[in-house]
């Protein structure tokens, strides 16, 4: 009984981190879903939301500025969730630039803001980005032109983590490997989840948005619902920065996966293959089954350890997890040797999955999370 559950918890991480992937990989040999893009100018709205950002408002308000999408085709418009300092007078200066302020109080948080914009937006695309993140000039251009696609309901970015020195840092390799499953998906079928800091969606998928549930999920899940997909665009980058905090961090990854937690148990209906077909496949795999990671861990640390007796390889197979988890410790710690990238990646991978574990705690407890502080970076 021991050896069964070791050899399938092990298994279980695998096809998570890895299975999954190759088996995407294997489909895309024959089933490649090309997105059909093509130079377009529909009415766009770019809603920028904010809460007590008057230290990065200004510097997101001059990126919006820079962009090349034509002027007269595209709404600004911020919505701030009741902002109580003084990022509401930034936004205002901006009023001749043709930037809109949209006042939301009290504050209800950053989906009930969103949701709010949605209806004071005129554009037939809506772009939906965070104050932190930086968008290339040509980037309202390059998402656009994935609509012109019909099958495409929703358009994500794709994320890159720049470091305090300007160079990717271990959980840079953890993103890379994200967006590289996003491009996977994206060949065969859709993308499971959107990047919540830069995407973009038709606004027929936005018209069911609501204030208490996790809006890039809920729209990429709609567009399936409705018959759309959702894709990922290499050459829509969403530029930001490491969060200088490791605590807010952490708590941010536990709040994100807390809200992923949620919306996928009210959305359960998405597991069913006879009406969602291989959407079913990815929403478990992606979801549900990576979110198991952090049990299968423990299941397998703890039947190696009552192995380990038993055989040389059982042994070796401890060590290396001995090693491996002293290396993440040692990073965290801040040893002499944190900063090399590859001793970062297994701190990485240890502080997502214990992460996902408090999430699934504080879900099993009936915490719900509503209200959003934005992360400093």
């Amino acid at each position: 009984m021991l050896e069964l559950i070791f050899i399938l918890s092990v298994f279980g991480v695998a096809f998570a981190y890895f299975g999954y992937p190759f088996s995407l990989y294997l489909l895309s040999s024959f089933r490649s879903r090309i997105v059909r893009r093509a130079a377009i100018q529909p009415q766009v709205t770019l809603i920028i939301t904010a809460f007590n950002e008057e230290k990065r408002i200004r510097e997101k308000l001059e990126n919006a500025q820079t962009l090349t999408y034509p002027k007269g085709c595209m709404q600004i418009l911020v919505a701030s969730d009741g902002s109580t300092d003084g990022t509401n007078a930034i936004v205002r200066e901006y009023a001749s630039a043709g930037i809109e302020l949209l006042d939301i109080t009290p504050r209800q948080g950053k989906e009930n803001a969103q949701k709010e914009a949605v209806k004071s937006a005129n554009g037939e695309i809506l772009v939906f980005s965070d104050v932190a993140t930086r968008m290339d000039p040509d980037a309202i251009d390059k998402v656009v032109r994935n609509f012109a696609d019909p099958s495409v309901g929703s358009v994500s970015s794709e994320d890159k983590l720049i470091g305090a020195d300007g160079k990717p840092s271990g959980e840079g390799a953890y993103v890379r490997y994200e967006m590289w499953l996003r491009r996977l998906e994206s060949r065969v079928n859709t993308l499971v989840g959107l990047s919540g800091s830069f995407f973009a969606a038709r606004r027929d998928v936005c018209q069911d948005f609501a204030g208490d549930v996790q809006s890039d999920f809920r729209t990429l899940l709609t567009s399936v619902r409705l018959g759309y997909r959702g894709v990922s665009d290499p050459q829509v980058i969403g530029y930001y920065r490491d969060i200088a905090d490791e605590k807010r961090e952490f708590d941010r990854k536990v709040r994100t996966v807390l809200r992923g937690i949620t919306v996928f148990f009210r959305h359960a209906e998405f597991l069913n293959p006879f009406r969602y077909g291989l959407f079913a496949y990815q929403y478990f795999c992606h979801k549900l089954l990576r979110w198991s990671v952090p049990f299968f861990l423990i299941m397998t640390l703890v039947a190696n350890i009552a192995l380990a007796g038993s055989s040389t390889t059982c042994l070796m197979l401890l060590a290396g997890q001995i090693i491996f988890y002293s290396c993440a410790l040692y990073t965290r710690l801040g040893g002499p040797f944190a900063q090399v990238r590859t001793l970062r990646i297994p701190m990485y991978f240890v502080v997502v999955n214990w992460a996902i574990l408090i999430a699934w705690w504080k879900f099993a407890m009936g915490e719900r999370i509503v209200l959003w502080t934005p992360s400093q970076r």
